[in-house]
């Protein structure tokens, strides 16, 4: 066995920097609601974290068709006043004009208007403002526009609530305006004809989380049925809504909940030809929903999708193209019906997306290369703000996401751009403006973060998780210190580690084909209502390599116990953590794994942390433990040195390290005459004393 290290092997890397947090284990109330509703008590555990602890609320959970629901003219004040000015352009062949998004929400609201519209007879066209020249929203220009093309009705679609000026410029050219949006309320509502926003109504009602393509989904059926021209429209528009929704991360409660589940059978089966390319073209293969009945209900198995493979298959390539690319290719791909466009254009959104994928690794690299060599103190700025010139601004907002889950910190990332929005050189920055996105952590609202420094903004808006916002590139300092003074008002320092939430434990054992189809009742599975995740402690890493371009560690979990068990795992993008140690606690999700006609349950790993104890039969007299780290064995003991007492961990081949309490600095060698001195917060030292303590229970 090689000796210990004296700095940083160029393959190891610490663990990743996380806070877990556990449910309270309510192991009586899950066994006796396992055994009322059919589910393995790990699933009913999952159930009383999510806040259902009776039948009633299971079944309105399990099966959302049972739940009544109110007529959504009851819940928003202007759906009546919106169709009755669509219905009045319609039957007097007046012009409308949709004014959509760039983002996925944007684009599927875009479609599924464009589509009921030209359906239900209407004159209707659409713009979406230039993402890389004028950003989001309605603006003047699209408004005059409009006007000169004989618009009569101006329907915005994911966006307008905050466009006070463009409404009303609208209005004072005679250009009537309906909203249609989801977003957060200014202080002064737009002057519009007619707004459509959950955030106008009860928090109570289960309309208030739709999103943008839900607010359009509600106004086309609505509309469809007031003009009684429903037939053919339902399905084709509840597959753009799934869609959408999905894909902007919406809460999957309420309504959202129950036409999410319909549109995820649906869409396997597709009758838009953009669909069915997108899916061909993504690879998506719809899983058997095998569920084990509930509630004494029969389950029926039948072709759905779920949401991940709208998450991570489907709605990225859409997403792609609003964030490089014009976004008519998605427009048009969701409204033709021509096999061979939709083809083509799904192969477009392919290509785009793989452009997408490797400038997001790029800029994340330099991102990263940035902030480990700039002299930051994280728990004292407690915001991580990073500009650079020459970076895509279409996709630093999903860079800022993984910074996020690298640092832990809310991140606000940006690049130089000059007044046209083409990137230049950084020698002219204080003739630029810096555009930029952020993404926040649960404690820090990143709207109200915004708000803090708009004194110093141009434009900016968002919600609590995400933002985006533009500045003159001299003001980059003080925003950056601004934003620190927000941070550091509402974060403390334990808030600066990813979370990690955590519903029960579980053994490896109790991890198969019948657990993963249960999770199939509590499906759809998203935002508010996650996919469950477990833990098992103390787990043996028998086998792990790198895997794929982005840098992944597939690896196979082994738990010892009345019943060994191993199960194969996957860890995205975690390259900069291999190898992991030996023994470890895990957090994951599971997955379905389909090859060579074979199926099998994996581990999606989201945590792993040192365990509390090591599990170790070897423990000889003498205060000494031995452990497993690194696939190499050690013994460690506390040992007197003079007044106190240090930390000793010894190898095969006789070399101690010896390390005093709150010292950065340790002995190296076969004996302390001899011994180096070497700094033990490096990490491969910093993470073997972690263990050793561990193993000592220290």
């Amino acid at each position: 066995m090689q000796e210990l290290p004296t700095s940083v092997p160029p393959h190891f890397h610490r663990l990743p920097n996380q806070r877990w947090q556990i449910y309270s284990p309510q192991p009586q109330q899950a066994e006796q609601f396992a055994t009322e509703i059919g589910l393995s008590p790990l699933l009913a555990q999952v159930l009383i974290n999510r806040g259902i602890d009776s039948l009633k609320e299971v079944q309105g959970f399990i099966e959302p068709e049972s739940l009544v629901l109110p007529a959504p003219t009851d819940e928003f004040p202007d759906l009546a006043a919106s169709v009755k000015l669509l219905r009045e352009a319609i039957s007097g062949g007046q012009k409308i004009a949709i004014c959509g998004d760039y983002d996925a929400d944007g684009m599927t609201s875009t479609a599924l208007l464009l589509r009921a519209l030209r359906a239900l007879g209407a004159n209707v066209d659409y713009a979406i403002p230039s993402r890389m020249r004028e950003g989001y929203g309605i603006n003047d220009r699209i408004v005059e526009e409009f006007h000169s093309e004989g618009v009569a009705l101006i329907l915005t679609v994911d966006n307008g609530i905050a466009a006070y000026g463009p409404v009303a410029r609208a209005r004072e050219l005679g250009v009537k305006v309906i909203i249609t949006d989801h977003h957060d309320l200014p202080p002064k509502l737009p002057p519009a004809d007619a707004i459509l926003n959950p955030k106008l109504i009860a928090e109570s009602s289960p309309y208030r989380g739709l999103a943008g393509v839900g607010v359009a989904y509600v106004l086309a059926i609505t509309l469809a049925q007031d003009m009684q021209k429903v037939g053919g429209l339902v399905n084709p528009l509840l597959e753009l809504f799934t869609l959408g929704t999905i894909a902007d991360l919406a809460p999957l409660t309420g309504v959202n909940r129950r036409w999410v589940k319909r549109g995820l059978r649906l869409l396997p089966h597709s009758q838009l030809a953009g669909i069915q390319a997108l899916i061909q073209v993504a690879g998506v293969q719809p899983g058997s929903a095998e569920s084990l009945p509930l509630l004494n209900s029969k389950s029926q198995a039948s072709n759905t999708l779920k949401p991940e493979d709208i998450g991570f298959r489907l709605g990225p390539r859409i997403n792609a193209v609003g964030r490089l690319a014009d976004p008519q290719i998605v427009i048009e791909l969701l409204t033709t019906d021509d096999r061979e466009l939709a083809l083509k254009n799904a192969m477009q959104c392919e290509q785009i997306n793989q452009r997408r994928q490797e400038l997001c690794q790029e800029i994340e690299q330099e991102a990263i290369a940035w902030c480990e060599k700039s002299d930051l103190d994280l728990q004292q700025e407690r915001v991580l703000v990073v500009v650079q010139p020459g970076w895509h601004h279409g996709v630093i907002g999903i860079v800022a996401s993984r910074l996020v889950e690298r640092y832990g910190v809310p991140v606000f990332i940006g690049t130089f751009e000059d007044e046209a929005g083409e990137n230049e050189a950084v020698e002219t920055v204080a003739h630029k403006i810096v555009r930029g996105s952020a993404r926040g952590i649960p404690e820090f609202n990143v709207f109200d973060g915004l708000n803090f420094c708009a004194d110093l903004l141009t434009k900016f808006g968002g919600h609590k998780a995400a933002g985006g916002f533009s500045m003159p590139a001299d003001n980059l300092e003080q925003f950056r210190n601004q934003l620190s003074i927000f941070a550091n008002q509402c974060l403390q320092p334990e808030h600066l580690k990813p979370l990690v939430s955590v519903d029960v434990r579980a053994d490896l054992a109790e991890i198969n084909l019948d657990l993963y189809r249960q999770i199939d009742a509590l499906e759809p599975c998203g935002i508010e209502n996650k996919a469950p995740v477990f833990w098992t402690p103390n787990v043996c890493i028998t086998e792990q390599k790198i895997v794929g371009k982005g840098g992944h560690v597939k690896l196979t979990a082994t738990q010892d116990g009345n019943v060994s068990a191993s199960v194969k795992a996957i860890a995205w993008r975690w390259g900069e953590y291999f190898p992991l140690p030996r023994r470890v606690d895990i957090a994951y999700r599971l997955r379905e794994n389909s090859f060579n006609g074979k199926t099998s349950v994996e581990l999606e790993l989201l945590g792993v942390r040192l365990p509390a104890s090591v599990a170790s039969s070897r423990q000889p007299m003498f205060g000494k433990v031995e452990f497993d780290y690194c696939d190499r064995t050690y013994s460690c003991s506390l040992s007197p040195a003079g007044s106190i007492e240090e930390l000793r961990i010894r190898n095969s081949q006789g070399q101690v390290l010896a390390v005093a309490p709150g010292q950065n600095i340790g002995l190296l060698g076969n004996s302390r005459k001899d011994a180096r001195e070497v700094d033990v917060s490096l990490p491969f030292f910093e993470n073997l004393i972690q263990t050793a303590k561990h193993a000592l229970g220290i």
